[in-house]
């Protein structure tokens, strides 16, 4: 038992990472780079297309080239073969292998003169093209789109007695607004909502010509976007104070009228409180004899 193993090792080997391993020190092959960063005239390129498994050689530089360059530029068969020493041939081929990978579209367009003319359209990123194409799956259908909610009217002054007579002289001073000022176009609920705020200044004693220049004076010169908002705004913030009590003048008695009499003495006809039957001059010819 105390018999020492010579052949064992003094402690456990670790394994070394291929990346660390020492032998790796001493490889100088490989690809290198020596990048200075591009600040003008330049083209970024996603590695899908530029480590294409599937495109060739001739399709990745071709795809590259369309790439950077500018709109409008011609892109023919017949330009780029002018322009490449590979040929017609193999360009169109090339052509082909970028536009079954999506890389590449052509479309027939017809111009404003009537003439049909091809469009090329280069695309740099297909995957993102396939994903804003893909149609709905069936069975699931895309929820409405909801309508922003509209932003709610300020609220308006509201008269001490709401009635009927009243909130109609109101809704109809709305209404003609339009026939001042067509930006003034309000709806049925937005006369509705105006409607108390126009009947708390006609209760106090200002005028339906007074209420109406308030509300149509110094309107933006821009336009108006709410104008429903805007007048609920100038009928809240420049309402006017309640009018001073002011006690009614009693009105003068009536006239006393006494009943007609006849008189006696001359058979005239007169009024007099007196039951006495007759008149004043006949009385003072009386007084006079006497």
């Amino acid at each position: 038992m105390d018999t020492q193993n010579p052949s064992a090792p003094p402690r456990a080997h670790v394994r070394v990472a291929g990346n660390t391993h020492p032998d790796r020190a001493h490889r100088t092959g490989g690809l290198q780079h020596d990048n200075t960063r591009h600040t003008t005239r330049f083209v970024v390129i996603g590695n899908h297309l530029a480590q294409h498994p599937e495109l060739s050689l001739l399709a990745i530089g071709l795809g590259t080239h369309l790439q950077s360059l500018p709109k409008g530029a011609p892109a023919d068969i017949k330009t780029l073969a002018a322009r490449f020493p590979e040929g017609a041939t193999r360009i169109a081929a090339a052509l082909r292998e970028l536009e079954s990978h999506g890389y590449l579209r052509r479309e027939r367009v017809r111009t404003s003169s009537g003439r049909i003319v091809t469009r090329t359209i280069s695309c740099n990123q297909p995957a993102a093209v396939r994903q804003r194409a893909e149609p709905c799956r069936e069975g699931t259908p895309s929820a409405p789109r909801k309508k922003p909610a509209r932003k709610a009217l300020p609220a308006v002054p509201r008269p001490a007695y709401s009635g009927p007579g009243i909130l109609q002289a109101a809704a109809d001073l709305l209404t003609d607004l339009r026939r001042h000022d067509s930006r003034l176009l309000l709806s049925t609920d937005e006369t509705t909502h105006l409607a108390p705020g126009v009947a708390a200044w006609l209760e106090r004693d200002v005028t339906p010509a007074a209420v109406r220049r308030v509300l149509t004076a110094d309107l933006p010169p821009e336009g108006v976007r709410r104008p429903a908002a805007l007048l609920a705004h100038r009928l809240a913030s420049q309402l006017p104070p309640p009018a001073p009590f002011r006690a009614q003048a009693t009105a003068p008695p009536p006239p006393v009228r006494h009943p007609l009499r006849n008189c006696d003495g001359c058979d005239r006809a007169f009024r007099s409180p007196d039951p006495a039957p007759r008149c004043r001059d006949c009385r003072t010819d009386l007084q006079e004899a006497a």
